[in-house]
C-alpha cells in the first residue's frame, strides 16, 4: 500500500465493537497511519488534551451518545475534525443529516478497505489545509496586534482609501508623521503593496474608517 503523505497524522476510531476497532487499527497500521481507538463517544470526548486527531472514523450506532450526537457535540465545542461515518445499516436520512453537518464520507459496513483508505487520505489532506489556514490567520492577527493603537487607526484609514493628507487632517498631525506610521504598518504587517494590506484588512474584518473621528 502507498504510504500516507502525512506521517504525523493521527486517525481516531470510535466504535463499540472491539473486533471492528482492532480490524480498523490493523488496516490503518498496515497503511502507515497512527490510530487511536475509543469504545464510545464519551470516551473520545474524555481523551487527554493536546493535538487533536487529523480524522475521525465514527460508527453511527453507539451506546449513549450516537455518532450523530457526537458530531453535534464536536461542533458545539469547536472541535473541527473531518469525519468519516461507518454504519452497519443503510440509513439514508442519517447519512443526509451527517453530510449536511459536514461529514466527509458515509460508508456502509462491510466497507471496501481501499475506499476507506482513500477517504482517510482525503480527510487528512483537508485537515492539513484547515490547520495551515488557521495558523496563517493566527499569525495575521498577531501582526495586527503588534501595531500601536495609532498605527492600527492609520491602517484602518489607509485601507479605506484615504490619502496621507486626509489622514493627517483627521488626526491633526503632519503628513510626514502619517508616512512614518504608514511605513511601520507596512513593515509590521509584512505587506508588499496597498492591495496586499487591503486583503489582510478584509481577512481581519476591519471596517471602513473614512468617517471615524480620531481618538
Amino acid at each position: 500500500m502507498r504510504e500516507p503523505r502525512d506521517s504525523e497524522a493521527v486517525i481516531a476510531i470510535v466504535d463499540d465493537d472491539l473486533s471492528v476497532r482492532e480490524g480498523l487499527r490493523s488496516i490503518l497500521r498496515s497503511a502507515g497511519w497512527t490510530a487511536e481507538t475509543f469504545a464510545s463517544a464519551q470516551e473520545f470526548l474524555a481523551r487527554p488534551g493536546g493535538e487533536a486527531p487529523s480524522c475521525l472514523v465514527l460508527d453511527l450506532q453507539l451506546p449513549g451518545l450516537s455518532g450523530l450526537d457526537l458530531q453535534e457535540r464536536m461542533a458545539e465545542v469547536g472541535l473541527e475534525i473531518p469525519i468519516i461515518f461507518l454504519t452497519g445499516h443503510g440509513n439514508i436520512p442519517a447519512s443526509v443529516r451527517a453530510m449536511k453537518a459536514g461529514a466527509l464520507e458515509f460508508l456502509t459496513k462491510p466497507f471496501d478497505e481501499q475506499e476507506l483508505l482513500q477517504a482517510i487520505q482525503k480527510a487528512v489532506e483537508r485537515d492539513r489545509r484547515a490547520r495551515q489556514q488557521h495558523a496563517a490567520m493566527r499569525e495575521l492577527r498577531a501582526r495586527y496586534e503588534s501595531l500601536t493603537p495609532r498605527e492600527q487607526e492609520v491602517m484602518q484609514h489607509v485601507v479605506s482609501g484615504l490619502l496621507n493628507k486626509q489622514i493627517a487632517a483627521n488626526f491633526h498631525i503632519t503628513e510626514y508623521t502619517v508616512k512614518i506610521h504608514r511605513g511601520q504598518v507596512m513593515r509590521k504587517m509584512r505587506a508588499e503593496s496597498l492591495a496586499d494590506l487591503v486583503r489582510m484588512a478584509d481577512k481581519l474584518g476591519i471596517r471602513s474608517q473614512t468617517n471615524s473621528a480620531p481618538r
